[in-house]
């Protein structure tokens, strides 16, 4: 049973996808399927997804965030602890090619919605487990982003130096984990292409905040040094952080030689660029606190969107502080195209687009979020009849 119509069917048209997950980093994986178009059934509670009530800001009455990682999928609500409710849900994970879930490890054994038991009926399926901590010992413990920012390090690098530590402004773990667990799914699918064989994928958070830190992480792991806060400073690099013009701060990024070398010309201080103390990045980067009053001086005679144009045109990586509504004008401004709008009608729905072009098999919208059991009359009917069937 397929999902809405629409002109490009997508890269994953055809695949089936039971999403037992909710909250974040499971919806937002399977938002990114149902982008490529996948058809994604959205198992509720009766309840709902926690999200949907997580509000304000709202958009005629729904919460915001539920929409912003829901579009594409169709609802069913079903109660697991009915025996028929929880047959419904067997049933399709025994049709689905990718089944994904976020329970606590283990929690859906009871309803025979476990791994081990939906690939006894259905080998090829693709099994993808989002948690907190993993299967082992972390396994009782619940994984919320900011309990892992906190956990994983991340705060302690986050913040002023001499300030208290800070979480980061989004669930950035949340995302990271929900494309890692798409990374995964598609390579598994990708084995079951080869070899028929299913098999189950398993993300979890921590594991995704460790690898996500990347050069902090290995800092420790292959230098045996435990990064600190800098705030928006770069413990490698420099320039690479907010620097003050005569109105706001611009991010300035020279990460190499030939960008600071364009720099210190579009300042005016091209003698700089040739200072046995700053010509290469090693050497900016200990004399940081030489350099930087320097490009100050210059950088405060003119606006940041003023030196924006200058410098971007010099080809030196740079950008103003916005707030969302600037960098969605930003995105405009750049031909990105960065909304789009799902359904129709009252039901249409502004959402931030597919990050991923194709060329050949563009992303596609083809629902908006749904609502809680907005399409479950017809997947009861079509799970009831396979399992009439069945029963025959």
């Amino acid at each position: 049973m397929s999902g809405g119509s629409g002109g490009s069917r997508g890269p994953l048209d055809g695949l089936l996808v039971a999403d037992f997950s909710r909250i974040l980093a499971g919806p937002y994986a399977t938002m990114l399927l149902a982008d490529l178009g996948a058809d994604v059934v959205k198992v509720e509670g009766p309840q709902g997804d926690d999200t949907r009530t997580w509000t304000p800001p709202v958009r005629d009455g729904v919460s915001t965030y539920y929409l912003g990682i829901n579009r594409g999928k169709r609802s069913i609500a079903l109660d697991f602890r009915d025996e028929g409710d929880a047959r419904l849900a067997r049933e399709l994970a025994r049709r689905a090619d990718v089944v994904i879930e976020n329970f606590k490890p283990g929690g859906l054994a009871r309803y025979g919605l476990d791994h081990a038991s939906v690939s006894a009926g259905n080998p090829g399926v693709v099994y993808a487990s989002i948690s907190g901590f993993g299967a082992g010992p972390g396994r009782k413990v619940p994984g919320y982003d900011l309990m892992v920012q906190a956990i994983s390090g991340l705060m302690s690098l986050t913040g002023d130096p001499d300030g208290p530590p800070y979480r980061a402004g989004i669930s950035v773990f949340d995302v990271m984990a929900g494309n890692h667990a798409a990374i995964g799914i598609l390579a598994a699918l990708r084995h079951r292409d080869a070899t028929g064989q299913g098999q189950l994928v398993e993300v979890n958070l921590l594991s995704s905040a460790l690898t996500g830190l990347v050069n902090h992480s290995s800092s420790y792991v292959a230098g045996g040094t435990v990064p600190y806060r800098m705030g928006n400073a770069h413990p490698s690099v420099f320039p690479y952080e907010p620097l003050p013009t005569a109105d706001q701060d611009l991010i300035v990024t020279a990460a190499n030689d030939g960008q600071f070398r364009k720099l210190c010309e579009v300042l005016g201080l091209p003698e700089i660029a040739d200072d046995p103390r700053f010509r290469h990045n090693a050497d900016r980067t200990e004399r940081r606190g030489e350099l930087r009053p320097l490009l100050v001086e210059r950088l405060r005679t003119k606006t940041a969107l003023e030196w924006f144009d200058l410098l971007v045109d010099a080809g030196v990586p740079c950008g103003p502080i916005n707030t969302i509504d600037g960098g969605f004008a930003m995105a405009e401004r750049f031909g990105l195209d960065p909304v789009v709008e799902v359904g129709e009608g009252d039901r249409a729905v502004p959402t931030p687009r597919h990050p991923i072009r194709f060329s050949e098999t563009p992303a596609v919208y083809r629902l908006p979020p749904p609502e809680l059991d907005e399409h479950g009359a017809e997947l009861r009917k079509w799970l009831q009849d396979f399992l009439e069937d069945d029963d025959a």
